[in-house]
Parts: structure tokens; sequence; C-alpha cells
């Protein structure tokens, strides 16, 4: 699990680095906060924040990232293969 401090260090490196990335929710007068959070949830889901956090936690060496990539590759062609 991560810790509250490590997500705001990694969150304020991410907004370092992509400036533009600010999610805005309106909340419309008479709207259910349980809408509007899981729209909030929605969007942050979709900037890819906790997705990159998770792959930072341990550096993967490229050799095992491209052995990976080949793998996946491998088994896709294989399924495409089965379908036809």
């Amino acid at each position: 699990m991560i810790s509250i401090k490590q997500f705001n260090k990694f969150a304020a490196q991410f907004l370092k680095k992509n400036n533009n990335i600010m999610i805005v929710i309106p909340v419309k007068e008479g709207e259910n906060i349980e809408r509007a959070l899981k729209r909030f949830k929605r969007k942050f889901e979709k900037t890819g924040v906790i997705k990159e956090l998770r792959l930072r936690k341990a550096y993967k060496k490229p050799s095992v990232a491209n052995r990976e990539k080949m793998i996946k590759a491998v088994y896709v062609q294989q399924l495409r293969q089965a379908e036809a």
C-alpha cells in the first residue's frame, strides 16, 4: 500500500513534469456530492497518475520490460490465430 506522503511526493513530481494537469469538476447546484465524487474519481483515473506511480514503485530493467512485451505480443498473436 502506498502512503499518503509517498503519493503526495509523486503527485508533486508529476505536476512539475505535466504543468497543465488539473482536474476540475464543476458541481451543479443541487447535485449529489456522491455523483460529483464519482466523476472526479473517473477523471483522476484517466490521468494515469496511480498507474505511473505503481510502475515507478520498483525499477524494471529494460531487458525484462522487452521480454514481457514480447511474451505479451506472442500471446496476443496466438489468440488472434485461434480466432481465425
